[in-house]
C-alpha cells in the first residue's frame, strides 16, 4: 500500500464530519497533493481497516495515511497546516 489515503464517508448525519472531510480534501487539492479517497461507507471492512491502522477502535473519518504510516486525524492535520508542517505531517518531506 503506497501513497496518501484519506479515509472518509459519503454517508454521515454529522455536519462536523462532512465539514472536516471537505476541508482536508480542499487543502490537499489546493496544494496539488495527490491522494486516494477511501469511502468507508461502502464496506464495513474498510471502516475496520481504518480503525485498526489508526490504532483507535473508535476512530471516525477523516483519517489520513501515507502507505503503511498513520499520519493522523483532522485535528492533527489542521495543526500541521497552521504550523506550516503539512509536508512533514503527510510524510512527504
Amino acid at each position: 500500500m503506497s501513497g496518501l489515503r484519506v479515509y472518509s464517508t459519503s454517508v454521515t448525519g454529522s455536519r462536523e464530519i462532512k465539514s472536516q472531510q471537505s476541508e482536508v480534501t480542499r487543502i490537499l487539492d489546493g496544494k496539488n497533493i495527490k491522494y486516494e479517497l477511501v469511502d468507508i461507507s461502502q464496506d464495513n471492512a474498510l471502516r475496520e481497516e481504518m480503525r485498526t491502522r489508526s490504532g483507535n477502535p473508535k476512530a471516525i473519518p477523516p483519517q489520513i495515511f501515507n502507505g503503511d504510516h498513520y499520519c493522523g486525524d483532522y485535528e492533527l492535520f489542521v495543526e500541521a497546516v497552521e504550523q506550516n508542517t503539512l509536508q512533514e505531517f503527510l510524510k512527504l518531506a
